[in-house]
């Protein structure tokens, strides 16, 4: 990961559940905010709902996976945590990536750069 730190501190992860803007999709969702830092921050999370211990393991590869090939599009200077689904199983690293590099990352964008009102 290029530019790319992980998020590691239970308070920055709480903090973006908390006042980071949502991005959705069947796979995953994505808890966005801009930082004050010239680097990217990540976090990846998987649940219990996503399956046992070795489900988890594959959500989180998968979408280390799919981030590192879409890295570069980011804009820098945000935070970001990846939260495993339970459809996460069924799918490759490349359909995530192919989301994150088109849909997701034009959402993302549209809530770190909205004027205005509130996204959700």
């Amino acid at each position: 990961m290029l530019q790319t730190a992980i998020l590691t501190r239970n308070k920055d992860f709480v903090m973006l559940y908390q006042r980071g803007k949502t991005v959705v999709s069947p796979y995953v969702v994505i808890y966005v905010r801009k930082n004050k830092l010239k680097y990217n921050r990540l976090g990846i999370t998987a649940g219990k709902k996503v399956g046992g211990a070795v489900q988890r393991n594959r959500a989180k590869r998968v979408i280390r996976a799919a981030y590192r090939e879409a890295e570069s599009l980011f804009p820098v200077g945000i935070d970001m945590v990846i939260v495993a689904r339970a459809a996460i199983g069924e799918i490759r690293s490349t359909e995530l990536a192919d989301f994150l590099k088109g849909q997701g990352l034009k959402r993302i964008n549209r809530c770190l750069y909205e004027i205005g009102g509130k996204s959700r």
